[in-house]
């Protein structure tokens, strides 16, 4: 058993290695999930690319990135963090997205998770992503599961509840493919992700931690118990049935005509 607090098996580590197993972050054959290649030759928009960590995947691999938050601080640091990573000349733009300051069909990949969730009109936003795609572009779009979703609710401590730039809404699985297959994309893939997180963070809320420095004897054991299940002769598949189950994420991968 870890020690509280013992980075080495922190919830950082063992989710990276959860979501590696979920098809995210292919570092042998360049995927930043399973069926979305990324290359030198590609032009990637990530729309509400928070921390970067997608971009800045996409930015190692070679690729010309477009980084694009709303939030003016998180813009800042994206783009020092790709001026890094990267081998080429990032671009960071502030942009609510309504509408994307870009040319039509610019983009080879479009990336937009955990976002549509936060936006008034999910299906005009959809359009825009739809619009900057080149024929053929390959997107990623993620937003939350639904019943992780309400799992969070009961949990949320009452003066997080409505904050904002919270999610404005839940979207079901059947909702998320239709709108996309509406705005025009063919759906490759529709999968899920994220047991693991979903609950950790209805743990987190009821530990009363700060998310610097989540050390609590109750986290911990859960990551742990997570670990020892993916060490486990049938953890995979036990990880893809619970995942299946209550996923912190809905994943499309689609592709532009």
């Amino acid at each position: 058993m870890p020690r509280a607090g013992d980075q080495s098996h922190g919830p950082s580590i063992v989710g990276l290695r959860d979501a590696k197993l979920g098809g995210w972050y292919r570092e042998d054959t360049g995927e930043l999930f399973r069926g979305m290649p990324i290359g030198t030759d590609d032009v990637v928009v990530d729309v509400g690319c928070g921390a970067g960590v997608n971009s800045v995947f996409c930015a190692r691999r070679g690729a010309h990135v477009y980084a694009i938050d709303r939030e003016p601080q998180v813009i800042r640091e994206v783009h020092a963090r790709l001026s890094v990573e990267g081998s080429g000349t990032p671009t960071a733009l502030v942009s609510d997205a309504n509408p994307l300051p870009l040319d039509d069909g610019m983009a080879t990949r479009v990336i937009c998770t955990e976002v549509l969730q936060h936006v008034d009109d999910p299906q005009k936003m959809l359009a825009e992503l739809f619009r900057v795609g080149a024929s053929g572009a390959l997107y990623l779009l993620s937003v939350p599961g639904a019943l992780q979703e309400g799992l969070q609710e009961k949990v949320l401590p009452p003066p997080y509840r409505g904050q904002p730039g919270g999610a404005v809404r839940v979207i079901a699985r059947d909702e998320l493919a239709r709108w996309v297959r509406e705005a025009g994309l063919v759906v490759m893939e529709h999968t899920q992700h994220g047991f693991f997180w979903s609950i950790w963070w209805a743990l987190f809320w009821g530990c009363e931690v700060e998310l610097y420095d989540p050390a609590h004897p109750v986290l911990d054991h859960w990551t742990a118990a997570w670990q020892a299940l993916l060490d486990m002769p049938q953890g995979h598949q036990l990880k893809q049935q619970l995942d299946e189950f209550m996923p912190i994420s809905q994943i499309i991968v689609a592709r532009k005509p």
